[in-house]
């Protein structure tokens, strides 16, 4: 195998997946379920049993479950070999699904983390993942005469609070004596997003940006709103720091350096004529470097602490880290193999030179001792509709984007875009002498 040129090799990888490609038609229907049966961060019982039932049909695949809460993993060892690991996430958000779907989720869940009842709907497209990679397995199962080496199909849970894939190494998921998975060669991911279905890309280095969350709480003094001389209002308070947190990025960043901090969730007070007595501010933050990393967060606390003493508060704010995501970053050597191979298949459907996205992942959390990754992007929205909308001009406007009430991928051709790049990527390196 070894003499066989790169492009004899790459159509050999293609017909494989021709070949072998799983109907799609059961898979749609899995995908209209889970769709439909959303599950929350650290709550995916339901989603879990399913993905371990369909994996436990595939003869030959040893399947661990309950790894860093309710994650998923089948390993498949069909000879020696590179060792390949394919990461699909699996959780839902607290969101009403808006989408008018006929299989849109109506489904509501106390949330174990405040007690709190919320709807929950796959507005980030994790069903999508969960479903192609499902597919992706089937058919590597199937040409197992055609390969050799081990896949590992890792499901991960609690991906949306940036704590699920550290959940899972911390866990043992790569100790012998724990759950016995081997550590891979390199690792495999990808994710649906807002674009036209059939496109794909990615891009060597830098794919995406680092995240960190905050959760503020200010206290002041309440009281009768008729005499807000006798308080310090946590609303006026909050609503300072919410402004002097833009110039973080305004008046303390280079112009040329990507940043972002939002204040997402302000909540003080319920009613009128009482001024509270704290406030809770929820921020999140982009950023692209350890270094500015490590300086917004001191801007922040800086910032925050600051007004408080300002205002006159009666005792200092909280400030808790709520969630942190790694930065996604791109193997080059790995990254640049993997796209040779999707070009070759997708033609100008697929860019190696793909937007580096502000978006963020724990994704590269699951490469301990520095593995080589690649993750990719591909489009779900339906062809027809992006054209026009493209056309138009009308993109932000009228193409809901993850995490938006409107949010969710067209079956097809997403799911077959899908299945064909997890199946083409893996083979890539599996076949690879």
């Amino acid at each position: 195998m070894a003499n066989i040129s790169e492009s004899v090799l790459q159509g050999q990888i293609e017909e494989l997946v021709a070949q072998f490609r799983p109907a799609t038609g059961p898979y749609e229907v899995l995908y209209r379920q889970l769709h439909a049966d959303p599950e929350i961060s650290l709550q995916e019982e339901s989603t879990a049993a399913v993905i371990a039932h369909k994996l436990g049909q595939l003869v030959g695949v040893e399947v661990r479950t309950n790894v860093g809460g309710h994650g998923v993993v089948g390993v498949f060892r069909n000879g020696k070999g590179k060792t390949i690991l394919l990461r699909a996430d699996i959780d839902a958000l607290p969101m009403e699904e808006q989408t008018g779907l006929e299989y849109a989720s109506k489904k509501r869940m106390v949330d174990r983390t405040d007690n709190v009842e919320k709807p929950v709907m796959h507005a980030c497209g994790h069903d999508m993942h969960i479903t192609s990679q499902l597919a992706a397995a089937e058919l590597l199962h199937s040409c197992r005469k055609s390969w050799c080496g081990t896949v590992i199909f890792l499901f991960q849970p609690n991906e949306e609070r940036g704590a699920g894939a550290q959940a899972m190494v911390d866990d043992g998921l790569y100790d012998p004596k724990r759950h016995a998975i081997p550590k891979p060669d390199i690792i495999l991911g990808a994710h649906v997003m807002p674009l036209r279905a059939g496109k794909l890309y990615t891009r060597k280095g830098v794919f995406g940006s680092a995240a960190d969350s905050y959760a503020v709480t200010v206290y002041g003094r309440g009281g009768h709103g008729s005499r807000p001389h006798n308080t310090v209002d946590p609303v006026v308070l909050g609503s300072s720091i919410v402004m002097k947190l833009q110039t973080i990025v305004s008046r303390e960043t280079n112009p040329l350096e990507a940043v972002v901090v939002t204040v997402g969730s302000f909540q003080a007070g319920s009613a009128e004529n009482v001024i509270s007595g704290e406030a809770t501010l929820l921020i999140n933050t982009r950023t692209f470097s350890p270094e500015s990393r490590a300086r917004v967060k001191s801007a922040i606390e800086r910032i925050v602490k600051a007004e408080c003493q300002a205002a006159g508060c009666p005792k200092p704010p909280q400030i808790k880290e709520t969630s942190s995501f790694p930065l996604l970053h791109n193997e080059e050597v790995a990254t640049e193999k993997a796209s040779k191979s999707l070009a070759h298949y997708f033609g100008d459907s697929f860019s190696p030179d793909g937007p580096i996205s502000m978006g963020s992942e724990d994704f590269n959390n699951l490469a301990v001792s520095s593995t080589p990754s690649c993750f990719w992007n591909y489009g779900g929205i339906a062809p027809q509709l992006w054209d026009d909308v493209e056309r138009r001009g009308k993109v932000a406007e009228e193409i809901p984007g993850n995490h938006n009430p409107g949010f969710a991928p067209v079956i097809q051709p997403t799911l077959t875009v899908a299945i064909d790049a997890y199946a083409l990527v893996s083979l890539t390196f599996l076949l690879e002498r």
